[in-house]
């Protein structure tokens, strides 16, 4: 038959679900179901894309032999339907309800996102064993019985990755991807560029990779300590390789935002093209952390340059969002040049500064010309700045408040909490120690949007759609570093994103219901899937990093130095890289 329906009696019968993000609404019930053998699933012709990497990956975790057909086609009496996926349109955007019931499980899907995420809750109810490649003998896939109701509390879920600092391979993105989708993350902002890296080819611009993509050593630790390794770093994808990552994301309900990042963070590009920058001079890519003082120079050939390579992006990636940076961008090259000056005031500016605006509204409107919507970092943030560009509010919410009230629509992520490369304890043995301490139990109670921060709104304005948590690399050198900052604070933070609002500061009772859930259901599944995340009570031995200096910031500090403004958002002396 393909299936099996067990029962039992006893406390465990209806235990919690242990799900992770918290679902809406759950009623676990007593008895499970079993599939194994030949299994039949069935999925409305829409959401066939949604089940496929489901279909796959149960295949192989517990050794089945499972079929997928189209709603509507005829069933095979040898394979009766186990699964099956219909669209209901009643059913909130991004939603969903899963039954799983005695012979079948019955999932209807608001459309195709909620089908992928209705997918994502499949795999985590299946247990630990289903996030391993091959089976293990005499483990059949089961299913405890119970009933969902589920949607998301935000339409913008993400999180961004770092390439450009420390290049991943494709695979690491691609695993990076699956670990995201079974939070139900949905947006994935890949950070291609900066001052030590580019990371997409560019086949006008060839010399962004041959030149652009390696370095010659990196900065160990904070760059304050003046500490290099003496070990070359480089890659770069291929468009292909892009082509793929992003297909592979969509396929599990992640759109692959493109982040090239301009007017500044730009040093990797001048050391290809110097022409580039104010005065034309040549520079190597940047082997430091910290601001590098080299921006393009704001004139139109600059501004050829980055729609050429916009160009090329917009080709690979399918994606309605462009992300373009805009963040810390030091203006002191363009006060120090005649010629800069020059054209600030033949444009009508102010001062030199607003060449910075000038620039990026140019390279925003050439984005939406092109049907898309671009994504900037919030310093980007200006009367100048188009209206359907969407700002990401990181020094912060106190600018992500001002664009809303202005009119845009706002990405919350503040560094202050969601910043996961930031030191997750205050141990001396924690690696690397830098910037501010945020626990699990901290960003888990992050709020996108505060109160005191609603309260200043008026009327109309921009839509907040969303939260998006950051995990820059200057740290982490290689999958293994990515784990260990990443989890388990990501699953904190996309809990909440995706899952109802309410009080979640740290001691209280979701607070301590969310950190049991955490460890004794979540942990194992990473554990399954091979993540090696930072153990709640500390690092493992090979873990740490002794010696490598890092660089602490205190927030409590800050605010009393007077480091921010009424909002929570940094004053234009403060923040800055590690």
């Amino acid at each position: 038959m393909g299936r099996r329906t067990s029962h039992s009696s006893g406390a465990g019968s209806a235990a919690p679900l242990g799900l992770v993000p918290r679902v809406a609404t759950a009623q676990p019930q007593e008895g499970r179901l079993e599939l194994h053998g030949h299994v039949q699933v069935r999925a409305a012709a829409d959401l066939l894309p949604a089940v496929r990497p489901w279909v796959r990956d149960m295949a192989a975790a517990f050794d089945l032999d499972i079929a997928l057909t189209t709603s509507g086609a005829e069933t095979s009496a040898a394979r009766p339907s186990a699964v099956d996926l219909s669209l209901q349109a009643d059913l909130p955007a991004g939603g969903y309800t899963l039954r799983v019931e005695q012979e079948t499980v019955h999932i209807a899907c608001a459309d195709r996102a909620g089908g992928q995420a209705a997918v994502r809750t499949l795999y985590q109810l299946a247990g630990p064993d289903a996030y391993r490649r091959s089976a293990r003998p005499g483990r059949p896939l089961t299913l405890p019985r119970a009933e969902i109701t589920d949607h998301p509390r935000f339409t913008w879920r993400g999180v961004l990755l770092d390439v450009a600092r420390h290049f991943l391979p494709k695979a690491d993105v691609l695993r990076f991807i699956d670990q995201a989708a079974d939070l139900k993350l949905n947006r994935l902002q890949l950070h291609l560029t900066d001052d030590q890296g580019w990371r997409m080819q560019v086949r006008r611009y060839p010399r962004l990779t041959e030149v652009g993509a390696w370095r010659t050593e990196s900065g160990l630790g904070s760059w304050r300590a003046g500490v290099q390794d003496g070990t070359p770093h480089g890659g770069y994808y291929t468009q292909d390789d892009l082509r793929e990552i992003a297909a592979y994301a969509s396929a599990r309900g992640v759109t692959v935002v493109p982040e090239i990042d301009v007017p500044g963070h730009v040093q990797a590009m001048l050391a290809a093209y110097p022409e580039l920058g104010v005065g034309g001079a040549q520079v190597p890519v940047r082997t430091t952390w910290g601001i590098s003082e080299h921006v393009l120079d704001p004139d139109q050939r600059a501004l050829g340059f980055v729609t050429d390579v916009l160009e090329e992006v917009m080709e690979v990636f399918d994606s309605p969002w462009i992300a373009l940076g805009g963040d810390e961008v030091p203006t002191t090259r363009w006060q120090d040049a005649p010629q800069v000056r020059a054209r600030a005031e033949s444009l009508g500016l102010a001062h030199v500064g607003e060449l910075h605006g000038w620039f990026l509204a140019q390279v925003c409107q050439h984005v939406l010309d092109r049907g898309r919507r671009p994504v900037v970092w919030d310093e980007a943030f200006s009367t100048q700045l188009p209206t359907r560009a969407v700002v990401t509010s990181w020094r912060g919410w106190g600018q992500g408040a001002r664009a809303l009230a202005a009119g845009h629509d706002v990405v919350m992520a503040p560094e202050q909490v969601v910043y996961l490369d930031h030191r997750a304890g205050d141990g001396p043995d924690e690696p690397v120690p830098v910037g501010f301490l945020r626990t699990v139990a901290d960003v888990y109670a992050f709020d996108p949007l505060p109160t005191q921060v609603a309260g200043t709104l008026p009327p109309g304005g921009g839509t907040l759609l969303g939260a998006q948590a950051q995990v820059w690399t200057e740290h982490l050198t290689d999958a293994r570093r990515v784990d260990f900052a990443t989890h388990p604070r990501l699953a904190a933070f996309a809990e909440t994103v995706w899952s109802p609002e309410q009080d979640r500061s740290p001691g209280s009772p979701a607070s301590t219901e969310f950190l049991d859930r955490l460890a004794r259901e979540h942990l194992p599944r990473l554990d399954a899937a091979g993540v090696e995340y930072r153990p709640l009570d500390g690092p493992h031995p090979w873990q740490m990093r002794p010696g490598v200096a890092g660089h602490l910031r205190d927030l409590d500090a800050e605010l009393a130095a007077g480091g921010w403004d009424g909002l929570g958002g940094w004053t234009e002396t403060s923040g800055g890289a590690q």
